[in-house]
């Protein structure tokens, strides 16, 4: 089928275009200029994009048009597609036409936590050898995109409780015929759809009944909402919870302990099944609210027949969606963190959960008003509340603000006076490069800044890694033909792009790649390879920074062992970061058969480092 869609920028229709290509169906699509991730994420899956919207974009005869739920009936190309006779589909009905039939669908929803549970659930079915179909609304930091179409008979969706299109106003999951779902909370949202919390939970209990009697409902214990909704179900209901001290593990089928002790960068927990200790978990998220998406996840893939041993290597191999609590880079020894939270309650857990993870030195938060209910008054008493584990918070203008009545309009710098009554120092700013200038002469190294925006807050995460110096990150898609171009300069093998390895790189502050570092995992061991630093940056110390970074990211990710072969530097591997010599038995036969492992095979040497060791203090 040829499928057209207006507004293909959006989270959830990119990803559903991916998901149609990959399906074999022809896709294209239009709108407003597109930035990354979704630019690159639409050219990788091979999708034509039409910038701007006209009659004419339609000329290439599609079968059917795709009407997002920002399009209103007189949008220049829903009054063209309906001059053209053609069939107008909103976004969850042509997903059930073509993509649901002979499928078991596995929906994920809820007011928090839906995009990262889904996606978490997605990656932990791979993990677990299956071959499950999924659309998510947000990239998937393992799989690299939001869309996924495999050979198995599930499919993972990112169910939606959002209105469909100006044709059908009930919620999108309404549409996805759910076999198995899980309900992670029922909160007070979509202020411009609902009108108040009793007819949220009417769209919940709806959705839940969809459920045959013979499939799985998965709520969580703690969540006074979900569980209201839950007593609507036909079908068997499966519980979990994070425990606090002194709860009784068997309080609900799945639960954690979260441990006391540091896991080296990683959240350390023990996972109980219908009471029965699993021992000790560990994920480089940090939260408790994220052991609750994680325990969700595994209950939901244990249905799907999954082993305890999968999943656990799965959620210690988990990196999360991006920008949900996504790491953009380090640089000058400030870390840049951005996530999509604009409810207040998400709000308070993610600023709560990042000022625990990083306890030292300042907190910088900056907060964009973007969401159509973050941009109402409504929200106005439980965002002064939510930002008190802030150090600084700099409140943003709000996202066209003539799209919501003045009378119902967010005061951004009344909101900035009610979080200092609350005291936490805390400004608005009339523009987001006012904003960022002001972050940038308030941070200093150690600091930690935080962005939250549920759109693309005018790119200024990236701006802010450029004002600040060489930048330290994971790299994208985008960014691996400059990898490519530096490793092939030195004569190393290309670096894979896959859900096994990951890669790090340095960012001068005008863009350029100046340095890469790439770390390939399997099971608790990993391969680090393909160092290489730019000619005209070499004797800063860029290749100890990188290797530096990249054992902290393997410690992270609670691995016991990484292994390098080289020809040629052996003693700067030894001598500055720490290798050892090392025999090959030990290492496990898919990074021995890595063609990053071949200088062993021209005399070079393999080396081991055990992430785990620290130096004792003098």
């Amino acid at each position: 089928m040829k499928v057209h869609l207006i507004g293909i920028g959006g989270t959830g229709m990119g990803a559903l275009a991916g998901l149609l290509k990959q399906a074999g169906h022809e896709v294209r699509g239009s709108d407003g200029p597109l930035y990354p991730p979704m630019s690159t994420q639409l050219a990788e899956a091979g999708v034509a994009v039409m910038t701007g919207f006209a009659a004419e974009n339609l000329g290439w005869g599609p079968d059917c048009v795709v009407v997002g739920n920002v399009c209103g009936r007189e949008h220049v190309e829903v009054l063209a597609a309906q001059a053209r006779g053609l069939a107008l589909e909103s976004f969850p009905s042509l997903l059930a036409k073509l993509l649901l039939p002979g499928r078991r669908s596995l929906v994920v929803a809820g007011t928090h936590g839906k995009t990262t549970t889904s996606a978490l659930l997605t990656w932990l079915l791979v993990a677990a050898g299956q071959r499950p179909s999924a659309l998510i609304g947000g990239v998937s930091q393992n799989l690299g995109r939001g869309a996924l179409y495999g050979a198995g008979e599930a499919i993972v969706l990112e169910g939606d409780e959002y209105d469909t299109a100006f044709f059908d106003k009930g919620s999108k999951f309404f549409h996805y015929a759910p076999q198995r779902a899980i309900v992670t909370s029922v909160e007070y949202d979509h202020a411009d759809i609902f009108a108040d919390l009793e007819a949220v939970k009417a769209a919940f209990v709806r959705f839940v009944q969809l459920i045959p009697a013979d499939g799985d409902l998965i709520v969580c214990a703690d969540d006074a909402g979900a569980v209201e909704v839950a007593k609507a179900a036909r079908c068997a209901v499966t519980t979990y919870r994070v425990l606090a001290e002194g709860d009784d593990p068997a309080s609900a089928d799945y639960t954690a302990r979260p441990s006391i002790k540091r896991g080296g960068g990683q959240t350390l927990f023990e996972l109980f099944e219908r009471g029965q200790s699993q021992g000790e978990w560990a994920t480089s998220m940090v939260g408790g609210y994220n052991i609750a998406n994680i325990l969700a996840a595994v209950a939901l893939a244990r249905k799907e027949g999954a082993s305890l041993a999968a999943l656990r290597d799965g959620v210690r191999r988990f990196r999360g969606v991006r920008r949900r609590q996504e790491l953009l880079g380090i640089a000058a020894g400030i870390r840049v963190v951005t996530d999509f939270a604009h409810h207040p309650t998400a709000v308070k857990v993610t600023v709560t959960a990042v000022r625990r993870h990083f306890p030292n030195n300042k907190l910088h938060v900056l907060f964009e008003p973007r969401s159509a209910s973050s941009r109402r008054a409504v929200f106005f008493d439980g965002y002064a509340e939510a930002f008190a584990a802030a150090s600084r918070v700099y409140v943003g203008p709000l996202f066209h603000p003539e799209k919501i009545p003045a009378e119902l309009r967010l005061d951004p710098t009344a909101l900035a006076r009610a979080i200092a009554a609350h005291g936490v120092e805390a400004s608005a700013y009339a523009s987001t490069d006012d904003l960022g200038i002001a972050v940038l002469n308030q941070v200093a190294p150690g600091d930690t800044i935080l962005l939250l925006s549920s759109g693309a807050f005018g790119d200024l995460g990236s701006k802010l890694l450029q004002g600040l110096g060489d930048a330290f990150m994971f790299a994208t898609a985008e960014d691996m033909p400059a990898v490519q171009a530096l490793c092939a300069g030195y004569g190393l093998a290309p670096t894979e792009f896959d859900e096994s390895t990951e890669t790090l790189i340095l960012r001068e502050p005008e863009g350029d790649v100046v340095g890469c570092c790439s770390l390939k995992v399997a099971g608790s061991q990993g391969l680090l390879f393909n160092l290489a630093v730019a000619q005209s940056r070499r004797g800063e110390g860029l290749g100890w920074i990188l290797a530096d970074g990249t054992i902290r990211r393997a410690r992270n990710l609670g691995l016991r062992a990484i292994y390098l072969a080289t020809s040629d530097a052996a003693d700067f591997f030894a001598n500055r970061v720490g290798f050892v010599p090392s025999g090959t038995d030990e290492v496990d036969p898919s990074l021995r058969e890595s063609p990053h492992f071949a200088p062993i095979q021209r005399g070079g040497v393999c080396m081991s480092f055990d992430p785990t060791w620290k130096p004792r203090p003098a």
